[in-house]
């Protein structure tokens, strides 16, 4: 009797599905205690690989234009629509019915179908040519904040992982996503979409492991240059915010009775854009 290959799961960084320099892993269980996967535990190490990665892809990935960044959300949309049915699978083995996840699905595809809409669009709704009192062009507009962790939602599921990371990477900003590890057999099966959609290396980190630890890392990191936080405690905002003020870290917390307001929001990506503004002079 043929043994099936069972799905090895791991981290997303740089491009790459390493294991964990630590060599920790948790089972993963389903209702009934039935094994579902060995995810791996991340530890600071794989957090500050996971930064250097985000960092080399960002001029790239900034630079580049936003209609070609549009494409490529787009082109993960059309992966996960591809691949629908493992993950439908996945969701169920953890607890969520088949009704559920397909649910969750499709509204993960539609979310990346959204923000890959407005990749192009939101410069000129939140950007402006502004009154002055001189011979003098003046403009602002919004340009990425840079290196961004984003510590995802507790919620079994694949749309509040999307919703958590597209409006980060849709305004050119590169990520470390930091899943917990009961919720993260999704998130790193879609890695593997991501992989095939055109994605730069490095512009997606997807870490599974536990808040507790990873958290001060994120926030005190210094190459790290804001921090969202879904689904945070009080002791997780305190932490944040006292270690993210020691280097001026921008930081952000999402909790459940706002999140409804902000998925698919284009305003969502402008608490990951720092406003430029430029002075010209009239010409003669």
């Amino acid at each position: 009797m043929r043994q099936p290959v069972w799905k090895t799961y791991k981290l997303y960084i740089g491009g790459k599905f390493p294991r964990t320099e630590s060599g920790r892993y948790e089972a993963v269980r389903d209702a009934d205690g039935a094994l579902v996967a060995n995810m791996s535990r991340a530890s600071r190490k794989d957090f500050r690989n996971a930064v250097v990665a985000a960092r080399s892809a960002l001029t790239g990935w900034s630079g580049g234009t936003a209609y070609l960044r549009g494409q490529i959300l787009y082109r993960a949309a059309e992966m996960l629509e591809g691949r629908a049915a493992q993950f439908v699978d996945e969701l169920q083995r953890l607890g969520l019915s088949r009704a559920e996840a397909q649910s969750d699905v499709e509204r993960a595809g539609d979310l990346l179908v959204n923000y890959a809409g407005w990749t192009d669009k939101f410069q000129a709704l939140f950007g402006s040519v502004n009154p002055v009192g001189g011979p003098h062009f003046c403009f602002s507009s919004p340009e990425p904040t840079g290196v961004v962790a984003v510590l995802t939602p507790r919620r079994i599921g694949l749309a509040p992982f999307i919703e958590a990371i597209a409006p980060v990477i849709a305004g050119g900003n590169t990520c470390v996503a930091i899943v917990p590890i009961e919720a993260s057999v999704a998130p790193i099966s879609f890695a593997e979409a991501l992989h095939t959609s055109d994605l730069p290396a490095g512009v997606v980190n997807v870490l599974s492991g536990h808040r507790s630890e990873l958290l001060p890392h994120a926030a005190s990191h210094m190459d790290v240059n804001a921090l969202a936080v879904w689904e945070a405690d009080g002791d997780e905002r305190r932490l944040a915010e006292q270690l993210g003020a020691e280097n001026l870290k921008r930081c952000f917390f999402f909790t459940p009775a706002a999140q409804d307001e902000v998925t698919g929001n284009p305003a969502l990506l402008m608490r990951f854009q720092e406003t430029k503004t430029t002075w010209h002079p009239v010409g003669t």
